[in-house]
């Protein structure tokens, strides 16, 4: 996030924790274990500054055993984080005689929902329930089509537009080449369908398909496709990396989604990148580019060897500029804040149908 963008931040946290526990002070984050991985320490770092500055006492607790004593993470920016073991004091959780009123989760939850946040008195964000032991992300995108149907209605679009196509698969096992013939049969469908709306415009491309785990993250079991024959011919090391998802837990269902070029470059060498949205609440308050020099335009960038870029201006994605081009900065980002927003409506009825 651009150093410039970090007072609208604490702006939003401010509003949205208000909203949520009005008369929180302190908050703790449930960070994920991998205490290895320094960028995503560091991120840990960032957030916890942002709810600090924003006025809160914030602590970090560890839902891992292998934090069984406070530990502190020197990181390479110069920051430090202390980590401590969560403990469970009937309905409440909290580190010795801090008590929290909400429980931040930047835990994706991949291993299953944990018993020590079980059915607790405080406040939980985001809800255990969109934990990714549980959560698909076809049910997101199935929300999201409709908000973009709607959206498109009143804004007088296509829907395809700002909504690209998407097949849900179930029931496939990658290592026994079981349900394969379902995969082949809605890749070519989709496809199909693909080439019908390049061809309505004009758009000179071959179509490509992204799969990818219905649930789990980290780009892991993440493949391309731009041919029916591609997914029946798959190799051993192919359906062994497609079988596996984070956690080690096994792909059983895919979610197939229409393959958006991507035409960002960034540098002096014009490699690949791709926008990413940051949102505190309903708040879009900046993003980032995610870089890749070895990936092209058609291929997936969450990847080994991936870096990340923070936006180059200092504006947020909320304001246009009617004085500029379309692709200008400022009103490219305001569309991709647009999309961003949409996701979180999509986001919040998922939270809505899981209470």
């Amino acid at each position: 996030l651009n150093p410039a963008l970090i007072p609208l931040s604490i702006q939003a946290v401010q509003a949205a924790i208000e909203r949520i526990c009005p008369t929180a002070d302190q908050i703790l984050i449930v960070p994920e274990s991998h205490t290895r991985n320094t960028f995503y320490m560091e991120s840990v770092a960032a957030l916890q500054d942002i709810l600090q500055k924003a006025g809160f006492e914030v602590r970090l607790g560890s839902l891992s055993k292998e934090i069984t004593t406070t530990q502190m993470i020197d990181l390479p920016s110069g920051s430090r984080i202390t980590l401590e073991p969560l403990e469970r004091s009937g309905k409440r959780v909290g580190i010795g005689d801090f008590s929290p009123c909400m429980i931040l989760l930047n835990n994706d939850l991949s291993s299953g929902r944990p018993e020590m946040l079980e059915d607790i008195e405080q406040e939980v964000v985001p809800p255990l329930e969109l934990g990714w032991s549980k959560r698909l992300k076809s049910d997101h995108f199935a929300h999201y089509r409709q908000i973009a149907k709607e959206f498109a209605e009143l804004m007088q679009i296509d829907p395809w537009l700002i909504d690209p196509l998407f097949l849900q698969c179930g029931e496939i096992d990658f290592k026994k080449r079981e349900g394969e013939e379902c995969l082949a049969k809605n890749v070519g469908a989709l496809l199909t369908s693909i080439q019908r709306k390049y061809d309505e415009y004009g758009i000179d491309k071959e179509p490509f398909v992204v799969i990818k785990a219905d649930a789990g993250t980290y780009g892991m079991g993440v493949m391309t496709a731009s041919s029916v024959e591609e997914v029946q011919s798959l190799n051993r090391k192919q359906r062994n990396k497609m079988a596996a998802s984070k956690s080690g837990a096994n792909v059983s269902q895919v979610l197939l989604q229409e393959g958006v070029f991507t035409f960002e470059t960034w540098g002096d060498d014009a490699s690949v990148a791709e926008p990413v949205v940051y949102m505190v609440d309903h708040f879009v308050v900046g993003g980032f580019y995610r870089v890749h020099t070895r990936r092209g335009p058609n291929e997936n960038l969450n990847a080994p060897g991936a870096h990340f870029e923070p936006l180059a201006f200092a504006e947020p994605c909320t304001t246009p500029n009617h004085h500029m081009g379309p692709d200008a900065n400022a009103n490219r980002f305001y569309a991709y804040g647009v999309i961003a927003r949409l996701a979180m409506l999509a986001a919040a009825r998922e939270i809505a149908e899981h209470k």
